[in-house]
């Protein structure tokens, strides 16, 4: 395992650390391991679009690749949302 060292950190975000871990219940080093965790594998998850996201969500219903059984024949009316 690896092991890192944070110099110069901002007393503010030590103290918010110490505050978040004491409310989890941990200590301030798996707190920081936890959000570093969560942040980088969020970030690995975001390489697509939110459309791609989407239609990744229900890619797995049955018949969900079949078109539509209407067909549009008038443009689509604006919203008013004064209404």
């Amino acid at each position: 395992m690896g092991q890192i060292l944070v110099r110069k950190l901002d007393d503010d975000l030590k103290r918010r650390l110490e505050e978040r871990a004491k409310r989890h219940g941990v200590s301030m080093e798996e707190e920081a391991r936890v959000i570093l965790k969560t942040t980088l594998l969020a970030d690995s998850r975001s390489d697509y679009g939110l459309g791609s996201q989407i239609a990744a969500l229900f890619k797995d219903i049955p018949d969900n690749d079949e078109p539509f059984e209407w067909e549009m024949n008038e443009p689509v009316r604006r919203v008013n949302f004064d209404e």
